[in-house]
């Protein structure tokens, strides 16, 4: 059996725990929005149409905001297409994904969607095909309570009072070549610090996200965010980052560590917004809007578009079934955002429903949780507070990607005003058991309110609509506290949440 020891005190705090952090993303990709959460013919929809099963559940995942409505759709999108009467509504041609996009669900549906759920928006503007013009009359149909054109055309299609959304994307991954309108830095920089320029002449209390790289192995990472945030430095707020390569290709060793390299490319944006600050002379922080992150299996067959005449409205693309191991990972990148709190200020789980998702759903049918909603709903639901750097004393493994890495993850947070910790913890090992000791000596005594554990002695075993609740975490009865000392044993290739309260409360 491995043996680690964390050290948990109060006083090293990295910042708090930030709420949107436990964001999620709708694309009008595949089955997520039709089908998904819209689904007029269900018997559980509601007036607008909306499955009331799955505002249910993204209500139980913790979603705290939700970026819409795209992802690579919103570089091709017409926003106004989704306005009005909906029997009046074009289909157009999806581009990004080889679809048709009937427009049933636009702007107004969405914002009565995320108001259900009970989640902030997060919108996106096209500049791919357009630029600032339209980004203006979305912002003005959106933000502006009355009298000029735009807003007065929302009025008139039943929304009297302005949406108010506080957060927007300047476009979506425009690093990428597989983007409509894929630009070089110094051409999408301009765009965007024009583009952030004027919205805030309309709005000045906006959050504007630029798009950083689309992953660290793309070739121009580093680069691109110098040269597009010396052009943006003081109209933004936050620099995007996305990242999906993360997947399980027979290297089980390399994919639980798979947090490594989200901390490396966190600490990587990290240091180039401060180099780009230092250069510039600016004064304020950049920080990191994680808004595309998830596992996911792209070489697989449901993730290839249609092709040639087939252009289908919602078809099965991008339906990945997860298993222990992913749900794992998943919980162990959730770990890596929390570390890095200080500067990781938003992030997006991607997707919600269906594609790459924690939650699936049948047309008109059944709807469950995949195994990575576990440790998502658990981390948003008892994370609370501050989260804490802790020192770990940990054996280390060997992965073939990354070299020798430590055995345990983990992280803590702390709520000063109940006292409450939380220890969330991954054991990378694929064939040992690992003893864990966390020593709290900086806290007055607590006791165990919560141990538990997901594992699977196979860790390829996935969810179904028939069962997902074979495979969740479960009490550890191994997890003990006698004095400032706390001990438990994790099975390999698992995932750990350990919830603490004063032993007086």
């Amino acid at each position: 059996m491995l043996t680690a020891s964390l050290t948990v005190d109060p006083a090293f705090v990295v910042g708090p725990v930030r709420r949107r952090t436990f964001g999620a993303f709708v694309e009008h990709l595949g089955r997520c929005v039709y089908t998904g959460i819209h689904d007029p013919d269900h018997p559980r929809a509601d007036a607008d149409g909306f499955r009331e099963d799955v505002i249910e559940l993204t209500r139980e995942l913790g979603v705290s905001t939700v970026r819409y409505p795209g992802g690579n759709f919103v570089s091709g999108y017409r926003w106004e297409d989704g306005t009005g009467p909906v029997a009046e509504r074009p289909a157009r041609l999806d581009l990004a994904w080889h679809s048709m996009e009937p427009n049933t669900v636009g702007v107004d549906e969405f914002m009565r969607w995320a108001a259900k759920a009970g989640v902030e928006p997060m919108m996106a503007v096209n500049l791919g095909t357009r630029g600032v013009q339209e980004a203006l009359d979305l912002l003005e149909y959106c933000n502006v309570p009355a009298g000029p054109a735009w807003a007065e055309r929302r009025r008139a299609n039943g929304t009297a009072d302005p949406h108010r959304i506080r957060m927007w994307c300047l476009g979506n991954e425009m690093d990428g070549p597989w983007q409509v309108g894929h630009k070089t830095a110094e051409e999408y920089g301009r765009l965007a610090a024009e583009t952030a320029r004027a919205m805030r002449m309309m709005d000045p209390g906006l959050e504007l996200v630029v798009c950083g790289s689309s992953g660290s192995a793309i070739a121009t990472f580093g680069e691109w965010e110098r040269i597009v945030l010396t052009e943006t430095y003081e109209q933004v707020d936050y620099i995007s980052a996305h990242a999906y390569y993360w997947e399980e290709d027979g290297d089980l060793a390399s994919f639980l560590a798979s947090a490594v390299d989200m901390d490396h490319f966190i600490d990587s944006v990290t240091a180039t917004a401060d180099a780009v600050r230092a250069a510039g002379k600016h004064t304020k922080t950049i920080n990191i809007s994680f808004d595309e992150w998830n596992v996911w299996y792209q070489h697989r067959a449901e993730s290839q578009p249609p092709t040639g005449d087939d252009w289908p409205v919602a078809p099965v693309l991008l339906e990945d079934r997860y298993n222990v191991a992913d749900a794992v990972v998943v919980g162990g990148l959730l770990i890596s955002l929390l570390r890095h709190s200080d500067r990781v200020h938003a992030a997006s789980l991607a997707q919600l429903v269906n594609v790459i998702a924690p939650i699936m759903t049948e047309p008109g049918g059944r709807s469950w949780k995949q195994t990575i909603f576990h440790p998502f709903a658990l981390t948003s639901r008892f994370a609370q507070g501050d989260v804490l750097r802790l020192a770990i004393e940990s054996p280390r493994i060997p992965t073939t990607k990354f070299g020798e890495v430590d055995a345990i993850d983990a992280v803590a947070t702390h709520d000063p005003s109940t006292g409450e910790v939380v220890i969330l913890a991954v054991n990378r090992s694929t064939t040992d058991e690992l003893a864990l000791e966390a020593r709290l000596g900086g806290f007055r005594a607590l006791r165990i309110v919560d141990s538990l554990t997901l594992s699977h002695p196979d860790h390829t075993w996935s969810a179904t609509a028939d069962d997902d609740s074979s495979v969740a975490p479960r009490p550890n009865t191994t997890t003990g506290i006698a004095h400032d000392r706390l001990h438990a044993v994790l099975p390999p290739v698992s995932w750990s949440v350990i919830r603490l309260a004063p032993a007086d409360s």
